[in-house]
């Protein structure tokens, strides 16, 4: 049902905030009034919403953000610290209810990246963020739901967890189901389980197995079926959406046993248009970066086939209550397990101040960069005691920069730091590239902008945006010629009027954005160094199983042609030129009825 709300800033105390005035606010939302303040609280007043056979009223709260406190006329019913997961209110029985919820600015580690200055004020407002809403059960009923999808040696399983209420005691059966979404016909299963308790609380654990199942799979391998998942109770049922695949990471990501290299972005401020964008530019995963995850991102990401690299809310330096990570690391992927799209689940992001920054690509900063990097250690004992309550899927439990031994390093040559010819060196020296959470550069989202470009460029946003597209580009077929398993670029989207995003905050696409959407092509031809001097031409080919590839260059006017078989996830280098500060080269490839291009302006070193 709809609710009306109103808001107002509060004081951050034990008491049940009683402001003196209120204003009317939007709820799911972020009221921009109410930026910076410590603590912001919601009210509405609604008559009793239970009509026929209801007698169970609940309030529901998806991302109510971050430390939340619920009353019901005046009582308090409800205290949450983990926006991550749905706060769920039954309430008490009443012809009305003045509801009131307070949102506070988190007192702990687990806030992420809204409780840092990465993200701009009107976006980290306390608040119900995602969904409020009132739902209304008969006696008894299924209170919440959770499954996570497995593949067996027989087939599928989906194993499931009914938290069912109840008034009085019962012994009864709780059917469930599973059936193809949409209108898919025939592949139902259904169990029944049994339910003997007193009054209150109680959950139950079941396993669906599943005889031939559909598997999902990333958009660039296959389909995207998937699964309604029912708990029915008498008259009450609960249900959710799955789809059934495994994901593994052993030298590289698996999904369904077969082997994906991933390329992908970041989101900052993760929307449905981000996924949409993201699919586009030919990523196959998005990182939804040390925060929450919004309901309909995760829905977005099942439905379009990409996988979801999923972060706990914990970013910057500085230690955490281990034991509360554990826990809220068992409860999000709970909640969140069962999404086909969840490929992986990183916990401390960015753990060290950046220490690199400024820093060239001569001898000695080569040294102080060492120097440096072996000052900035990282103890990642609670990260990975954390990441062991991830059941499922593949954890990285540190992300960060190279020389704190990270599980996924990110890097910035040729914006933080040296240049792009320094990557190779970083990841040497560092064991490092195998698994990429971040590269990319800055870059102005228009002249107006009151932000000031990186020192390397001078110049209008004209010229920031190139210099930014011509590091994405670079870095990423590095990367990808280094046969990097993963890596993602920081980020798709700014936050503001500047930033790392390859389109600016309103979805403008950066020249960098076109460039991501070329270097991403599953099969791609590369220059090994787009620089003045020599360099090879290379293909790199992520698909699983080898083609005949014809291969195409255009230099300064002068065409080539040369045919090559490439195997699965092949790399073959088909030519070599000698270039020039100037030049301009057109790189063309067709495989399997498909044809790509590359374009390249040689313009000194970066």
């Amino acid at each position: 049902m709809s609710l009306s709300w109103r808001g107002a800033s509060v004081a951050p105390d034990e008491e049940m905030p009683s402001p003196e005035t209120w204003e009317p606010v939007s709820v799911p939302g972020r009221p921009a009034q109410f930026a910076g303040a410590d603590a912001v609280a919601y009210e509405t007043t609604v008559a009793d919403p239970r009509r026929g056979a209801d007698e169970h009223a609940v309030l529901v709260l998806r991302g109510s953000y971050a430390q939340t406190r619920v009353w019901c006329n005046g009582e308090q019913l409800a205290a949450s610290d983990r926006y991550v997961t749905p706060l769920r209110v039954r309430l008490p029985d009443a012809e009305e209810y003045r509801l009131l919820v307070e949102c506070r600015r988190p007192e702990h580690r687990f806030g992420g990246l809204h409780d840092t200055d990465e993200l701009p004020a009107d976006r980290c407002v306390p608040g119900i963020w995602w969904d409020a809403s009132i739902e209304t059960y008969p006696d008894p009923f299924v209170h919440a739901m959770r499954a996570r999808p497995r593949l067996t040696e027989e087939g599928a399983a989906v194993d499931v967890q009914a938290e069912v209420v109840t008034s009085e005691p019962i012994d009864d059966r709780l059917t469930f189901s599973l059936r193809p979404a949409g209108e898919v016909r025939g592949g139902g299963m259904m169990d029944r389980a049994r339910v003997d308790t007193d009054a209150g609380e109680r959950t139950v654990t079941h396993t669906i197995d599943v005889r031939d199942p559909t598997l999902w799979w990333p958009h660039d391998r296959g389909d995207q079926p998937r699964y309604v998942v029912r708990a029915k109770l008498g008259d009450a049922e609960h249900s959710l959406t799955t789809g059934l695949r495994s994901v593994t990471y052993d030298d590289g990501l698996r999904v369904n046993g077969e082997r994906v290299r991933v390329r992908g972005v970041t989101l900052l401020d993760p929307t449905v248009e981000d996924v949409e964008r993201a699919l586009a530019a030919n990523a196959n995963l998005v990182r939804v970066r040390a925060q929450g995850l919004p309901p309909d991102v995760a829905e977005a990401c099942d439905e379009y086939g990409l996988l979801l690299w999923q972060d706990l809310p914990l970013t910057g330096p500085g230690g955490f209550d281990m034991e509360r990570g554990r826990e809220l690391a068992s409860a999000f992927t709970a909640h969140i397990g069962h999404h086909p799209s969840l490929a992986c689940v990183a916990v401390h992001d960015e753990p060290v101040r950046p220490y690199a920054d400024g820093l060239g690509s001569g001898l000695l900063d080569r040294l102080r960069f060492r120097f440096r990097a072996w000052r900035a250690s990282y103890n990642e004992a609670p990260a990975t005691s954390v990441a062991d309550r991830v059941e499922g899927v593949p954890t990285f439990p540190v992300v960060g920069p190279p020389g704190i031994d990270p599980d996924a390093v990110t890097l910035y040559p040729g914006w933080q730091y040296g240049a792009v010819g320094d990557l190779s060196w970083l990841c040497d020296r560092y064991d490092v590239g195998e698994v990429v959470a971040g590269f990319g550069a800055g870059s102005l989202g228009s002249d107006e902008t009151a932000a000031v470009h990186d020192s390397r460029v001078s110049g209008d946003s004209t010229a920031s945006q190139t210099y930014q597209a011509r590091i994405v580009q670079a870095v990423a077929e590095a990367l990808r010629q280094r046969e990097s398993e993963i890596l993602l670029l920081d980020s798709l989207r700014d936050v503001g009027d500047a930033g790392m995003g390859v389109l600016t905050e309103d979805g403008t696409e950066k020249a960098a954005y076109a460039t991501v959407t070329d270097s991403y092509q599953p099969t791609q031809v590369f220059l090994s160094d787009p620089t003045p001097g020599e360099s090879d031409i290379v293909v790199c080919h992520d698909r699983p199983s080898g083609a005949t590839v014809t291969v195409e260059w255009d230099h300064n006017g002068d065409r080539q042609q040369e045919e090559r078989i490439i195997g699965e996830f092949g790399r073959v280098t088909v030519g070599s030129l000698t270039l020039e500060a100037g030049d301009e080269l057109t790189l063309a490839a067709a495989v399997e009825r498909q044809a790509v291009k590359n374009e390249y302006h040689i313009d000194g070193d970066i």
